[in-house]
């Protein structure tokens, strides 16, 4: 009995772990916006060491944010690529090339 209710609730935080993992996805509708009001407002690139430019990846307090009008998202330029970012947890959701 002890081993099913410890699968059972393994299974339930396991489910509740990948849920959060989840990719946030940007409408195609958005990110036309984005990708417009990036090439309109080009930033200077930073350079990040030891921070990789994956989805998923949080960017430290550090870097600052620009916003991205009529979206929710911020986007910053590392190493000459245009990152978005989700400001409320600074993992990066899209790598622009």
């Amino acid at each position: 009995m002890h081993r099913s209710t410890f699968a059972a609730g393994f299974l339930l935080l396991a489910g509740i772990g990948a849920a959060a993992a989840q990719d946030v996805i940007i409408a195609p509708e958005q990110e036309t916006v984005i990708r417009e009001y990036v090439k309109k407002q080009p930033l200077a690139s930073v350079e990040l060491l030891g921070v990789e430019l994956n989805i998923g990846s949080t960017l430290p307090e550090t870097v600052e944010l620009h916003e991205v009008p009529d979206t929710e998202y911020r986007y910053v330029v590392v190493d000459n690529r245009t990152v978005v970012v989700d400001p409320g947890t600074r993992k990066i959701i899209k790598v622009i090339e």
